[in-house]
């Protein structure tokens, strides 16, 4: 039976993932920071190992008959001091170290689409160095790029909430994010797979005025759609970047830059945004 190390089991895919391995034939250890946050997830693992990944001498033995880590590790917003470098890469990095140093059979890690050509984003530039890294270790590796997840669009439903929605140009960017639960598949199906990139997204490609279309249809609210010209959204970009330090900075840049172009992927999965739309209405009421 194969061995699995999952980390960042605590996040939002890396709790899908935890939850289908759980249901799986393979044997699973996760590593964490805190193991009551598992708990409070309502993830129940008999194998946890608990660590800072960003201190190397804590993850000594954590990949010890291991024959397949899985790292969904990363920061989509800095904090406790950390930085992207300092999570998305070095973290990654030093748990790559170790699965090499334990002789692991292959290392599956969690990217971005089109990260590689968005390197001037601090976010994706910290993760294209360790995918940098990860191509040139002895090991095998597969690297998942998704486009975004739906956790990501509930922004969109809550502005229209509010009562208006604002995006950049015209909004005719199209995009199909993914579920999750269809992510986790796609990271697991990478297991047994030859694979060394897997490009995906969910089944519904929209441009992002569809998305707030059906953001406004499910609040119920009538929709009121602002676009923001592109020459404002980059006079606001550069503003934050001089007032503002990259903590804060960072997650805007990011949003603000992949909502202006196409981030189309492949199609994959069953979940649509529209009952993720539903489903935040139904837990909201």
């Amino acid at each position: 039976m194969s061995r699995i190390l999952l980390a960042g089991a605590t996040g939002y895919l890396g709790s899908h993932i935890a939850r289908s391995l759980q249901q799986s034939d393979y044997d699973l250890r996760v590593i964490v920071r805190s193991a009551d946050k598992l708990a409070q997830l309502g993830i129940e693992i008999e194998d946890v190992f608990q660590a800072e990944i960003t201190q190397p001498e804590t993850i000594k033995g954590c990949c010890s008959g291991i024959d397949t880590v899985i790292s969904t590790v990363g920061i989509t917003r800095q904090k406790d001091g950390l930085t992207y470098l300092d999570v998305d890469y070095q973290a990654n990095l030093n748990l790559l170290n170790e699965a090499c140093a334990s002789g692991v059979r292959k290392f599956i890690y969690v990217s971005v689409l089109n990260g590689e050509r968005l390197r001037q984003l601090k976010i994706c530039d910290a993760k294209e160095r360790f995918v940098d890294e990860l191509t040139r270790a002895d090991l095998d590796y597969c690297v998942i790029r998704p486009n975004g997840f739906f956790a990501d669009m509930s922004e969109f439903y809550a502005m229209a909430q509010k009562g208006s929605i604002y995006l950049f140009g015209s909004g005719e960017q199209k995009t199909n994010p993914i579920h999750g639960a269809d992510l986790a598949e796609v990271c697991i199906d990478a297991i047994d797979s030859s694979e060394r990139e897997i490009k995906v997204g969910g089944p519904d490609t929209m441009t992002y005025n569809e998305i707030a279309e059906t953001a406004f249809e499910v609040s119920g609210n009538k929709p009121r759609i602002r676009h923001i010209p592109h020459w404002m959204r980059k006079s606001i970009l550069k503003l934050l970047r001089i007032i503002t330090n990259s903590k804060f900075y960072g997650p805007i840049e990011f949003f603000m830059t992949v909502t202006a172009i196409d981030m189309i992927a492949p199609e994959y999965g069953t979940h649509r945004l529209k009952d993720h739309f539903t489903s935040i209405q139904q837990r909201d009421h």
